[in-house]
């Protein structure tokens, strides 16, 4: 969108983010999108390998592992991932990743929450694995306008067959506030993810608030989809 394509947001501006607590993105109570649409996102299967894409220290990682499924998140802030553990009182462990010059992983001691710090572009189906569910609110919309296609190309990869993709975006006058979040369009989430998947609009919320405004905003939208994945 015209005034946003060229933006670029540095790893070195996202870990600034963290280590200044300028982190209004991640919500202390999770997300009230993935509560209400979580039975469209587990589709009554159970057991579930799900993915938290730029996952920070976002609290439903642990939601959903206490409720039996495990957990894979990456995110470049290793205090971020720290932060999560420290936070839920969990113990875990760190690793490092051979196929990822100076990544590690940390993980949980019970093994369901495996957070990766590094690139996401670093990460492959031969290291991860592939996942029955995705939990993308965040990302899509935190990447860098030109990466798009890259990002969402690395996704389609970790993506299972059958596999559900809840997708949260965000609407408003992209001329007014040069992102992140971007304004990722409709049109663009079909011809990003059209030729793989399902594509359906659950909602559209009115999430505009205080900071929106003294971004010189007028409204401000939270959109959720799902992308279901063929057999």
């Amino acid at each position: 969108i015209g005034s946003q394509k060229d933006r670029v947001v540095t790893e070195e501006e996202w870990l600034q983010k963290w280590e200044t607590g300028n982190i209004g993105f991640h919500k202390e109570h999770g997300h009230p999108l993935l509560q209400k649409y979580l039975d469209v996102l587990l589709n009554g299967r159970s057991g579930l390998k799900i993915f938290f894409p730029l996952c920070g220290k976002a609290v439903e990682m642990k939601w959903l592992a206490d409720m039996g499924h495990s957990v894979v998140g990456v995110e470049v802030s290793e205090q971020a991932l720290k932060d999560f553990f420290t936070e839920h009182n969990l113990p875990y462990f760190e690793e490092p990743v051979p196929e990822i010059s100076g990544a590690k992983v940390l993980q949980s001691t019970s093994g369901n929450i495996s957070l990766y710090c590094c690139s996401i572009y670093d990460l492959s189906s031969s290291i991860v694995g592939k996942f029955d569910g995705v939990w993308d609110r965040g990302a899509l919309v935190a990447v860098n306008p030109r990466d798009r296609q890259r990002y969402v190309s690395l996704m389609i990869t970790l993506m299972e067959k059958k596999s559900s993709y809840l997708l949260v975006t965000v609407s408003y006058d992209p001329s007014k506030h040069k992102g992140p979040p971007f304004y990722v369009p409709e049109s663009e989430i079909k011809s990003l993810f059209g030729n793989h998947c399902e594509i359906k609009c659950l909602q559209k919320v009115d999430d505009f608030s205080e900071k929106h405004r003294q971004w010189g905003l007028d409204y401000f939208l939270e959109v959720i989809y799902i992308l279901k994945f063929a057999a």
